[in-house]
């Protein structure tokens, strides 16, 4: 019934099966790919043919992470996976962008890929285990796909490379000094397609380093890819680029001046209005049967591309006119909004970002439910990229897929220069709203990011600036490296390259790829040449920081204190009754966890000390020989009690009352009263001992030697 196919190799520190032939038969590709007992099933489908008059290649990919895989069942009310998480988003993104590139060009019918994990070990993450089912299936499928591709995670522990590490090592990189890299690539046998990664100040050759031990570890899976395709593949759809040679021609011919002057124009609303002109002049020029052909879309990109791409590599010569590594003028400014706790315009030629900073408590930090676990994250960055920022008329609403790819850059460029938590208790959240952009509003909003961090008084390790590169790349294999890209530079150019990082390394790395890859030369070259771009760009931040940045008085203070674990229980009281008080009482917040750290947090310092005074007295011991203030609460025959130190009472026995003899304690003392006593020390049993003739009672101080004598 079944025509199983199943191949494995050893991978690293476990076993990578592929297997096909079983489940989801009616797809045009199925593969189940299981990396030690991670498993995810990617299921390719694609139209037969293409939609009318369709100008774009529409591939889609989702990957769904299932609840089950990790013997969950999901959290809230609604017990069923719902909207994709950021996770799924992010490695929906993943998978993407490697593939896109691959596939013939031309080809524009419709190609679903979904990839769903299935199990998870909780060890090796599903993001790569995702990605090599999906560029199996594909391989598998038919579809005009120039794969495969294969993709690892690397690590970076004691100066050597480690293939794959475990979602354990990965988790909170932030806290953990000994891993310094979180970097995913992707590529065919000869190219590499695909960087992310998240960095701790590496340098250009260690970075290059690790993206070069990835592409030498992936070769392995992509010849089991191979193998598996050979028994099991489909026969190859039979799909032929078109030839619009002719149409190019006459395009070209129509307007290629007018296109070439219209690039000409520095300022991008004026070149956009003129490049939509010279469209249609070309048009005009047309004869029906060549405005009806469906191609028409294609030569006119082409002869965009042409004259752009061709002015870049022959002339040296960028659309606004700069020089290949050259950025654009910077303007950065802190400190623009009177009631927010930081804020950063910063603005680089036409893309500007305006980027707030607001500072929260524990209560803020976010909980994310991962098939691994739940944990906190008190460091959010939020990026928007509303309609008007291109001047256009469009879709307002929830973040997409971009939105969600571009916050996370910057996020990960970020937070390698945070302090530690114990140093700077704060919930921490950035948003990035980005009013203008043409190129690199990822990269605006790291600059922006930290500018404003520094401007809400958050002491980070350095400044972080980041800048983005492109490439042009000729069939003869001439190219040119380009520093800070337009987006039509982004739009017609072969690599979107983006670093980040501070004076002393690089703090996170993307590449895009829409060729069939680089060399490590062209690589190599791109960082060096972003390096510089870095730094110029981090002398012109420093200029918005001459001055230091004071704490916004709109912040909340936050102040820790760590209690011993055995005394948690006296702070919180049964039913939660002591803490309810403190706080009441003091006006703070109060926020306790497991390990003993307690955080008070108010906009009042007087507030803050009030709490923790209170929190002290339950947890703190009190010190023999030293003076207490302290309230009488009970009178007996033989001396009086003092409730003297939080909780605690101690007695003053009757001959510790006065350096003379009494009747009876309440002679000289009544209930409620403040009196001054000093810890004399403990009994046997433990009883506190006090006295109140060794302290005079007007000043609290203790009484003269002669009086200590009489006693």
């Amino acid at each position: 019934m079944f025509n199983e196919v199943k191949k494995s190799i050893q991978w690293g520190e476990e076993t990578l099966t592929l297997e096909t032939g079983k489940v989801a038969r009616q797809a045009d590709g199925s593969v189940i790919a299981t990396y030690g007992e991670t498993s995810v099933m990617a299921n390719v489908t694609f139209a037969k043919e293409a939609k009318p008059d369709q100008d774009f290649f529409p591939l889609t990919v989702h990957y769904n992470e299932k609840y089950y895989a990790a013997g969950k069942i999901p959290g809230g009310f609604f017990k069923r996976e719902a909207r994709p998480t950021e996770k799924e988003t992010l490695t929906s993104r993943l998978i993407d962008r490697p593939i896109r590139p691959l596939f013939v060009p031309g080809f524009k019918n419709e190609v679903l890929v979904i990839c769903t994990v299935l199990s998870h070990d909780l060890v090796n993450d599903p993001d790569i285990v995702a990605m090599i089912a999906a560029s199996a299936a594909l391989t598998l499928s038919g579809a005009p796909f120039m794969g495969p591709i294969a993709g690892c995670r690397v690590g970076y522990e004691d100066g050597d490379y480690v293939l794959n590490p475990t979602v354990d090592d990965m988790q909170d990189l932030r806290n953990n000094p000994d891993q310094r890299l979180d970097l995913v690539v992707a590529g065919t046998k000869d190219a590499v397609m695909m960087v992310e990664s998240e960095a701790y100040e590496l340098s250009e050759d260690e970075m290059l380093g690790a993206v070069t031990f990835a592409h030498e570890q992936i070769q392995p899976v992509i010849d089991l890819i191979i193998d598996l395709a050979e028994d099991a593949a489909n026969e190859p759809f039979d799909f032929t680029p078109p030839d619009y040679s002719d149409l190019y021609e006459a395009v070209k011919a129509a307007g290629e001046d007018k296109v070439r002057a219209a690039y000409a124009i520095t300022d991008k609303q004026e070149r956009v209005a003129a490049v939509a002109a010279a469209k249609e002049a070309i048009k005009a020029a047309l004869t029906e049967e060549q405005l009806a052909d469906k191609n028409l879309g294609s030569a006119l990109k082409k002869l965009e591309s042409t004259v752009l791409r061709g002015d870049v590599v022959k002339n040296k010569r960028r659309i606004d006119g700069r020089a290949l590594d050259q950025v654009r003028p910077i303007v950065a400014e802190t400190g623009l909004l009177p009631r927010t706790h930081g804020s950063a315009l910063f603005t680089r030629g036409e893309t500007q970002g305006l980027v707030v900073t607001t500072l929260g408590t524990g209560d803020d930090e976010q909980i994310i439910d991962a098939l691994h676990g739940n944990f906190r994250s008190n460091f959010l960055l939020h990026y928007n990229f509303p309609p008007y920022s291109v001047g256009e008329v469009g879709r307002f609403g929830p973040p997409g897929r971009r939105e969600i790819g571009h916050g996370k850059l910057a996020w990960r460029a970020l937070q390698a220069v945070l302090p530690a938590a114990t140093d700077f208790p704060y919930t921490i959240r950035i948003v990035s709203e980005i009013t203008e952009s043409n190129g690199s509003s990822s990269m605006a909003s790291v600059c922006g990011g930290s500018l404003s961090m520094m401007d809400a008084g958050v002491p980070l390790k350095a400044a972080v600036a980041g800048v983005a590169m492109g490439l042009v790349l000729e069939d003869d294999g001439s190219y040119a490296v380009l520093t800070d890209i337009l987006g039509d530079e982004d739009h017609l150019g072969d690599m979107d390259f983006k670093v980040a990082g501070t004076e002393n390394g690089i703090t996170s790395l993307q590449m895009d790829i829409k060729v069939a890859g680089i060399t490590p030369e062209i690589m190599k070259t791109a960082l060096a040449q972003a390096k510089d771009g870095r730094m110029h760009i981090l002398g012109e931040m420093n200029k918005a920081l001459s001055e230091t940045s004071e704490f916004s008085v709109h912040a909340p203070r936050i102040e820790t204190m760590q209690i011993p674990t055995d005394k948690i229980r006296e702070v919180i009281g049964s039913g939660g009754k002591v803490i309810r008080e403190i706080v009441e009482v003091s006006g703070a917040k109060v926020d306790i966890n497991d390990d003993g750290i307690i955080k008070i947090a108010s906009p009042n310092g007087d507030a803050i000390q009030k709490a923790y005074d209170m929190i002290y007295s339950i947890v703190a011991e009190p010190e023999e020989g030293k003076v207490y203030k302290g309230k009488v609460v009970k009178i007996v025959d033989f001396g009086a009690f003092v409730n003297f130190f939080g909780k605690r009472d101690g007695l003053v026995h009757v001959s510790q009352i006065e350096n003379r003899r009494l009747n009876h304690p309440s002679d000289v003392l009544k209930e409620g009263q403040e009196v001054w006593v000093k810890l004399l020390g403990f009994d046997d049993r433990g009883k506190v001992r006090l006295s109140m003739k060794v302290v005079d009672q007007e000043t609290g101080e203790e009484a003269t030697k002669e009086a200590e004598d009489a006693e």
